[in-house]
C-alpha cells in the first residue's frame, strides 16, 4: 500500500483548548504557576498526537519552552497544537498560548514543542503516518523541525 494515502494533514490534528486561569492556579508571584501551564500544553501535545497516530502517546522530551509574558488570574487562556514534524515513531507538536482579552484579540505568551511517541498495545514505539504538507507555513515548520530533530539526535549522543 501507498503509504502516502495514509498521510494526514496538519488540520486533521489540530487542537485548542480554552482555560480561564484561577486563583488556585496563581503563584506567589500573583502568576500563572508555569507548571500548570505545562500540564495544559502537555495534554494538548497529547491529543494533537493521538489524533494524527490513531494511538495512545507518551511524552518524550520537552524541546523548547518559552516563556514570553506573564499570565494572570481571570485571563482566558487558548492554547492551540499543531503537528509540524513527524519521524517514524515520534511526532513533534508545537503548541502556542494566547491570552485572549475580551474583545476576542489573542496575544501569544508562551510557545513549546513536545516530542510525542505512539504507542502499541505493549507501550512499545509503533510507526506514526506521515505528514502531507499543504502550505508554505507548514513547510517551513516541517524544515524547522527536521533541523530540531537533528538537534535532538545530536544532543542525545553527546549525553550518553
Amino acid at each position: 500500500m501507498n503509504n502516502l494515502l495514509n498521510a494526514r494533514r496538519v488540520a486533521d490534528s489540530r487542537t485548542e483548548q480554552i482555560q480561564i486561569v484561577m486563583p488556585e492556579q496563581i503563584n506567589g508571584y500573583e502568576r500563572l504557576f508555569g507548571g500548570k501551564l505545562v500540564e495544559w500544553i502537555d495534554i494538548v501535545a497529547a491529543v494533537v498526537a493521538r489524533r494524527h497516530s490513531g494511538r495512545n502517546v507518551t511524552t518524550v522530551s520537552i524541546d523548547n519552552l518559552q516563556f514570553r509574558e506573564a499570565v494572570h488570574v481571570n485571563d482566558t487562556i487558548v492554547l492551540i497544537g499543531e503537528i509540524t514534524y513527524v519521524g517514524k515513531t515520534s511526532m513533534e507538536v508545537k503548541v502556542d498560548t494566547f491570552v485572549e482579552s475580551l474583545s476576542g484579540e489573542k496575544h501569544l505568551v508562551n510557545r513549546a514543542y513536545f516530542v510525542m511517541v505512539a504507542l502499541d498495545e505493549q507501550e512499545r514505539p509503533v510507526p506514526v503516518p506521515p505528514l502531507k504538507i499543504e502550505t508554505e507555513e507548514e513547510k517551513t515548520e516541517w524544515e524547522a523541525g527536521l533541523r530540531r530533530y537533528h538537534l535532538r539526535k545530536q544532543r542525545t549522543v553527546e549525553q550518553f
